[in-house]
């Protein structure tokens, strides 16, 4: 998927622009055209009627969704990603483990919170520019900027925890306060309130410079689609704050039932990653997930392949590819000496019982020197590497014994071919919000049966599934069936939800603390999984910091505390110790 190509060359030079000068010098370009000129000759350079809210736009989407190369595989590929149990380090001659994060990295954490804390700046900086009496006014402008800066305040918090919020914007406070949750999500959804009404029946954001056009990488101006992007992630926000809290617990039926009718129902929001634009500058439209991938070998988390596989979910296939190891033999060497000789057992039966647990046909042998062999069969087999696994099995989880992504998913870019989007929201996830309120009892009225249908159509529609497959899944499978207990509904729901997002692990992560499904550990023996969702035994995974729980927040990053460390202490008072295991005020 191209971006178009007229603008290209002009975005990255406001781009850089944006980045490198301060905000000051682009009032003075889009208010004094002699000196821009002079910067730019080129015969197709931007010009001073080009300076307009519209490359404000383009640059915050890319700020919170495609950050650059160092915060973003520090932040999704290192934590988020694998904390959700979509994916898995691979060990192919990879310094990594998959344990990473889940002991503290103030370098691996510090990248994300430095992001996240950052982009304030750049987000404010475009509603002053909008908003009445700013340099380009214009309300629909505005509405934009506050769902923009409703999609990150709902990442940043959901991350962390508290956060600075109210304090935030203004200029004259340089340590500002952090927030509770509960705070943000309601300044939030006011915000969210505020940019529906402006935007009213209008579908456009103005004409000649005040066109947004192609310079919206979600919806290419149409103010109806943002519109419907506020009330999803409004519903969103309203159903994870519903019920959250101690007595009396958050009440947010009010806010569900007035989002609920105005969701993205049919269009997903989501950014092409096949675009031209530095990888440096934007990770996501690079080659962060194909590099990364060569480097590293991550594989498909096991509790994602599981839930596929057992469902019969056509999905699979589209995401991931079979094991190389099929119709071949590998010898489980074991160690000559060290504490590892006791654990040999262990180590290979927990390897043995996952494969035979995934469906792989494997026949277990005896060496000459007493290693234990596996021959698999011909397959073809789609497996899941087990997560957090720590260095002590590493030595037995051959990198060919796991599913890889498909090329969709880590496609190079400017080869001309599909790539996976970055997701926003979907319109699959608007369908499964629906019927989680329906069953809630949040809302009345609503087949919840049939959003949830229609969710797990409109996910296999983006993943590449035909809708002939998807209704003979629907029509065949118990997955499909939104029956049982209202627990059971509400775990399928969760479930499907998580599969849904698979390469957002921010999102899919909050899922699962904010549900408690689905449960992603395996445990010690390899059969089944754990209810607790912890981990115990420290000779198979990395129990970290957490000491086997999961892990329910990022910690603060170091520059909180150098620059902001009153406040940043102050909320380590209120919301909880700053470790991964505090858990925030929705969850579960």
């Amino acid at each position: 998927m191209k971006l178009w190509n007229h603008y290209e060359e002009k975005l990255e030079i406001m781009r850089n622009i944006l980045f490198y000068l301060t905000f000051s010098f682009i009032f003075i370009v889009s208010s004094c055209t002699s000196d821009f000129d002079e910067i730019n000759t080129k015969p197709d350079a931007l010009t001073a009627a080009d300076v307009s809210a519209k490359f404000f736009v383009t640059n915050t989407q890319l700020g919170i969704f495609a950050p650059n190369r160092y915060p973003y595989w520090r932040g999704p590929l290192i934590h988020a990603d694998r904390f959700s149990g979509h994916t898995a380090f691979g060990y192919k001659s990879n310094w990594w483990s998959d344990g990473l994060g889940y002991t503290y990295s103030g370098g691996y954490t510090g990248a994300v919170w430095g992001w996240m804390s950052g982009y304030n700046s750049s987000l404010t900086s475009f509603t002053n520019f909008v908003k009445a009496g700013g340099t380009l006014e214009n309300d629909k402008f505005e509405a934009i900027a506050l769902i923009m800066k409703g999609l990150y305040y709902q990442k940043y918090t959901d991350t962390f925890g508290m956060v600075p919020y109210t304090e935030a914007s203004n200029p004259d406070i340089t340590t500002p306060k952090f927030d509770d949750q509960k705070v943000i999500y309601e300044g939030v959804i006011a915000d969210l309130d505020k940019a529906i009404t402006i935007i009213g029946s209008a579908t456009t954001t103005g004409e000649g410079p005040q066109l947004l056009g192609d310079n919206d990488l979600f919806f290419k101006g149409n103010l109806q689609d943002w519109k419907a992007l506020a009330n999803s992630l409004k519903l969103k926000m309203a159903l994870r704050g519903h019920g959250a809290g101690p007595a009396p617990v958050t009440d947010y039926s009010a806010h569900v039932t007035a989002a609920a009718s105005g969701v993205l129902a049919t269009k997903d929001a989501v950014l092409p990653r096949d675009i031209e634009i530095s990888q440096w500058s934007s990770a996501v439209y690079g080659d962060i997930w194909h590099n990364f991938y060569g480097g590293g070998r991550w594989h498909l988390g096991s509790k994602l392949a599981d839930v596929l596989r057992a469902n019969n979910d056509p999905r699979l296939t589209k995401i991931a590819r079979p094991i190389e190891g099929a119709g071949k033999t590998f010898t489980l060497t074991k160690p000559a000496s060290g504490s590892n000789v006791a654990l040999y057992p262990t180590h290979t039966a927990f390897v043995v019982n996952h494969l035979k647990d995934s469906g792989v046909d494997v026949t277990e042998g005896t060496d000459a020197s007493g290693n234990v062999t596996l021959t698999l069969g011909a397959g073809p087999y789609y497996v899941g590497q087990p997560v957090r696994t720590n260095g002590k099995i590493k030595p037995f989880l051959f990198a060919d014994l796991w599913s890889r992504p498909s090329d969709y998913v880590v496609q190079k870019k400017n080869e001309g071919k599909p790539i996976a989007p970055q997701i926003i929201h979907t319109a699959a996830e608007s369908h499964f919000l629906l019927a989680q309120a329906t069953v809630l009892g949040v809302l009345s009225g609503v087949d919840a049966q049939t959003h949830y249908q229609n969710g797990i159509k409109h996910s296999m529609r983006m993943w590449g599934v035909t809708d002939a497959d998807a209704a003979t899944y629907i029509a065949n499978e118990a997955m499909a069936k939104l029956d049982g207990t209202t627990e059971q509904k509400l775990e399928k729901i969760a479930t499907q939800r998580w599969v849904a997002y698979y390469t957002e692990g921010y999102e899919a992560w909050a899922i699962v603390r904010d549900t408690g499904y689905p449960v992603v550990y395996k445990n010690a023996n390899g059969t089944g999984y754990s209810a607790t969702n912890t981990v115990s035994d420290s000779d198979i995974f990395e129990l970290g910091n957490l000491d086997g729980a999961y892990p329910q927040r990022m910690r603060y990053g170091s520059d909180a505390y150098n620059k902001n460390n009153a406040n940043t202490e102050a909320a380590n008072a209120a919301q909880g110790a700053d470790t991964q295991k505090t858990k925030l005020w929705w969850a579960k």
